[in-house]
């Protein structure tokens, strides 16, 4: 012990040289901020945030905060010239045009107000614009080392690297990722024995270094699942998760597991399977579907856009030009009434659009529902100078607008089909099909199923769902309906207590829905139960099907939309009533997202098909959001999907 202890101080010693850093600890005083304080060290922010990531959350009197002290990074700061102004956010109040008022950079707006990088402005929050001019360097604070601070800092602890210690085998031990080993740790390139690092609290009872050959870390790759994991290995799912008792709160990307030696560590993959999971595109793909776009900070090209709807409003329909007839047409015509919410909602994002620069010219046709006729609108009217066609709904209408249209490279969007289409170059399809929102959701069952006690319940036509469920949990009991009604007896027989059960439903017959919910209902009295489908279809809304257990149940299922935050679009709500004294409803929402999302990838490149080389990521506005991914045989597909709850109170939130 005696030995271990002298090794332990020569170490600490050797970590204080090696990592050349030091730190002072900071007692947050009432008034402060994370700002002020940055600002009395002469650090930026980022620094703070770097080595104190929750500060992004707000800090509180009395919390701890480790400050950083390095000269480069001190005199580097010093020697800006640079002073600032608060400016209150007003309403409608733009980077841009903040950008323009103070003829600074939107850049360096960011820079100084580092939560701008992921979140947009707030109207009423105060943020600091760079104005010139040279702050005075304060006093230099007392300064301390990295022992200083040793067992101080409440959600991270010390590590001393001990020899052949490995990234791997530390992150399992304190159950962290890698990269977030490494960005507690940023100076720290290659470890070496004596080297301090930042680690978490949460230990591992089990020793950091591999001894046993049966056995080799490993870090878990985007997209995998327990599933394709326990494949890859060759060894159970209850298996990995008794090797890893981290993987009963969920698998992570980035986790480090303990797994069974196979060599490579591809199990029985195929060559073609492995060199799939490791394709550089594929794996840059995934990264960019996490990565969030705001282009409104982007905006580049401000020639005026030329935008032509093509919607069947079917106005032939109406049999004389009287305000009566309208309203009697809007009444009774579904389509018609379709139509015009979507094309409230899009002419609200051109003027949304105008007020950031974007000047439109939009152009209305009457598609009547007929594929003949949208070739007659191409044929007669000029479309050289259209730069994006949004429209038409129908799959027909849309492909042959879409062939029309794809030797002048024209971007065709169809904004509400689910069906898949014809591969036309142009042809953009912005609502996911069925097939799509079933994978996605199978997706989540298998990154998260873990340990719970899962049951299947498929009627005769739901036999293809069925069988997919069935190879991705192979021991999970399947109860088939008798005579269109589901029994709570063999329900009962297949869920457990202690555990939660997840009961996977697929189903559009009134009488399986209805029985299995009232069953499923009254056993969770004493049950933690979870109801998912990979098809919420137009069932769930008959009237025998009630809410209520469907809320208790906490219902889980795949989404092209999710419900609009009023607080989030609170600015668009009120205008949208202003301008047409109703609620929007969820054709109009996505009348005035899809458009504006056009038009702002319009604006931030030469053209549409640029903005999706130039800009890499997904959008998100009010109910919607879009990440397009080219076909391998032509066009392009919206691959963004929610995976919706609903609650107890009979709200909506998204699980992902």
């Amino acid at each position: 012990m005696r030995y271990l202890l002298v090794l332990f101080f020569a170490f600490q010693l050797f970590s204080t040289s090696a990592i050349g850093q030091e730190y002072k600890y900071h007692d947050v005083k009432p008034g402060e901020t994370v700002y002020s304080i940055a600002k009395s060290y002469n650090i930026s922010e980022e620094a703070i945030y770097k080595y104190n990531p929750d500060a992004r959350n707000g800090i509180e009197v009395s919390s701890k905060l480790v400050i950083p002290i390095g000269e480069a990074e001190a005199s580097a700061e010093r020697s800006e010239d640079v002073s600032f102004k608060t400016h209150k956010v007003a309403r409608k109040e733009t980077l841009y045009s903040l950008s323009k008022q103070y003829e600074v950079s939107i850049e360096d707006i960011k820079r100084y107000n580092p939560h701008l990088y992921s979140a947009e402005l707030r109207t009423g929050e105060e943020i600091r614009i760079p104005v010139g001019g040279r702050e005075k360097a304060p006093a230099a604070p007392e300064r301390r080392t990295d022992a200083d601070i040793k067992n101080q800092i409440t959600d991270t602890r010390e590590h001393v690297v001990i020899p052949k210690e490995t990234k791997y085998g530390i992150a399992r031990k304190y159950g962290l990722t890698v990269k977030e080993l490494e960005a507690l740790n940023p100076k720290v390139d290659i470890l070496q024995p004596g080297i301090m690092l930042r680690v978490g609290t949460k230990v591992l009872d089990q020793p950091v270094i591999l001894t046993d050959n049966n056995f080799e870390f490993y870090e878990v790759q985007p997209k995998e699942t327990l599933f394709s994991l326990s494949r890859r290995f060759e060894v159970e799912q209850d298996s990995l998760i008794a090797l890893n008792p981290a993987l009963e709160d969920g698998l992570k990307t980035g986790m480090v597991l303990k797994v069974p030696n196979k060599g490579q560590g591809f199990g029985n993959l195929s060559t073609s399977e492995t060199e799939e999971l490791n394709d550089p595109d594929r794996l840059e793909e995934e990264a960019m579907a996490s990565t969030r776009l705001d282009l409104r900070n982007t905006i580049s090209n401000r020639k005026t856009k030329e935008i032509a709807f093509m919607l069947p409003f079917n106005l032939h329909k109406i049999e004389s030009d009287s305000i009566e007839h309208y309203k009697s047409a809007i009444q009774n015509e579904r389509i018609l009434r379709l139509s015009l919410d979507f094309y409230g909602g899009a002419l609200l994002a051109i003027e949304e659009a105008k007020e950031l620069g974007i000047s439109t010219m939009a152009k209305a046709y009457d598609t009547r529902q007929n594929a003949g006729e949208v070739v007659n609108i191409i044929n007669t009217n000029n479309f050289d100078d259209v730069d994006a066609v949004i429209g038409p709904f129908l799959q027909s209408s849309t492909e042959a607008a879409a062939a029309r249209l794809e030797s002048r490279r024209i971007p065709v969007i169809s904004p509400l089909s689910n069906r898949s289409m014809r591969p036309f170059d142009n042809l953009f399809q912005s609502r996911p099909t069925d097939n799509m929102l079933q994978d996605a959701m199978l997706e989540y069952f298998e990154e998260n199923a873990g340990n719970r006690n899962i049951v299947i319940i498929a009627d005769g036509q739901a036999y293809q769902i069925k069988e997919r469920l069935r190879s991705i949990f192979p021991s999970a009991p399947v109860i088939t309906p008798s005579n269109g009604n589901i029994s709570a007896s063999k329900l009962n027989e297949s869920l457990v207590e202690g555990r939660e059960n997840w009961v996977i439903l697929e189903s559009s017959s009134v009488g399986v829905l209805s029985s299995a919910t009232s069953a499923l209902n009254r056993l969770a009295r004493d049950r933690e139960i979870t109801l998912l489908t990979t098809d919420k279809n137009s069932t769930y809304d008959n009237f025998n099907i009630s809410n209520d257990h469907l809320a208790r149940l906490k219902l889980h299922y795949p989404s092209v939309d999710r419900e609009y935050n009023r607080e989030v679009s609170e600015e668009f709500l009120e205008e949208y009533m202003e301008k047409y004294g109703v609620e929007p409803n969820q054709y109009a929402v996505r009348g005035y997202d899809l458009t504006l999302d056009i038009l702002l990838r319009l604006a931030s490149a030469k053209d549409l098909y640029d903005s999706f080389e130039d800009h890499r990521g997904y959008t998100e506005y009010n109910e919607n959001k879009f990440f397009y991914t080219e076909r391998a045989e032509g066009g392009y597909h919206n691959q963004a999907i929610y995976i919706m709850r609903l609650n107890e109170d009979l709200t909506l939130s998204t699980v992902e």
